[in-house]
């Protein structure tokens, strides 16, 4: 018991010097499991039925409570996060403060949802259009890694474009750690996005991708080394519509353009823009 208690004395004392305590000096941080747990939820509110059993006559009464619920608890979370970069001096919530701003944030992210919806049954479309092993639409959202990947990323982008701290990371390695997909909230990803297998794949926070991609699993969309201080600049490549990217191919760079209509073969590594309409592949001796 002495070396518990020892032990014990010795762990506080690191708390102290050493910080990674949520959060020793002020209120807390979003909390990992609250944020999961929000995420659970919007994922029933976006897809009523496929995760739980309910009444379908009383959607109504079921989708309100759900969202009222979701609310409250996704203006906590913003909250903690708002209250976090203004002790760093990193934002200021102005004269209405921090609740202020968070009550608007999770307002205009709920009205955000049905637009947010309309915005994944075009990925969803594009699912059973472009995998001949999709028997449904049902089956892509019951067990499609990469459509669960692309719907919470579409989420998580909304609140980084308003510049919420924390939670918009949170949340896409969540889903990061549930599918092996990696896509940076900050990406910018348009319509009918299509992620076959998906395991592997990283998406960077400056990338930008067209309409009517494809990505097969361990394609990389990422930065040439830079140094931290050119962290705000564009780092990795922009992708243009109706591309395909097979498996493990590599795209480096934030000046890197692969042009409409091209097909990148796998495993090929690629630091320069290729025109619209390219084929590249390996070339075997």
């Amino acid at each position: 018991m002495k070396r518990l208690e020892k032990c014990i004395d010795l762990l506080i004392e690191n708390y102290d010097s050493h910080g990674m305590i949520n959060h020793s000096e002020g209120e807390n941080l979003p909390g990992r499991e609250s944020v999961e747990n929000i995420v659970y939820g919007l994922e029933k509110l976006l897809f009523p039925g496929y995760l739980e059993n309910f009444d379908y006559r009383n959607l109504k009464n079921i989708t309100s409570e759900k969202l009222n619920l979701l609310a409250y608890n996704l203006r906590c979370e913003v909250e903690k996060s708002l209250s976090f970069s203004v002790r760093h001096g990193v934002l200021n919530c102005g004269h209405g403060g921090c609740r202020a701003v968070a009550d608007m944030v999770a307002d205009e992210f709920f009205e955000e949802l049905p637009k947010i919806r309309i915005l994944l049954s075009e990925d969803l479309k594009a699912a059973v259009r472009g995998d001949p092993a999709a028997k449904s639409a049902d089956e892509v959202i019951l067990s499609y890694p990469g459509f669960q990947a692309i719907t919470v990323y579409r989420m998580a982008n909304f609140l980084w474009k308003r510049q919420v701290p924390l939670i918009p990371r949170m949340m896409s390695e969540f889903i990061h750690r549930r599918t092996g997909i990696d896509i940076h909230p900050g990406a910018q990803i348009s319509g009918s996005f299509f992620i076959d297998h998906g395991t592997g794949i990283v998406i960077g926070e400056t990338t930008v991708i067209g309409s009517n991609v494809k990505l097969y699993q361990g394609v990389t969309l990422g930065a040439l080394s830079v140094k931290k201080e050119e962290g705000g600049q564009k780092r990795h490549p922009t992708i243009e519509d109706n591309v395909t990217i097979y498996a493990n191919a590599t795209i480096l760079g934030g000046d890197t353009v692969i042009g409409s209509g091209s097909i990148i073969g796998g495993s090929v590594w690629i630091t320069h823009s290729v025109p619209p309409g390219s084929k590249i592949y390996l070339k075997r001796d």
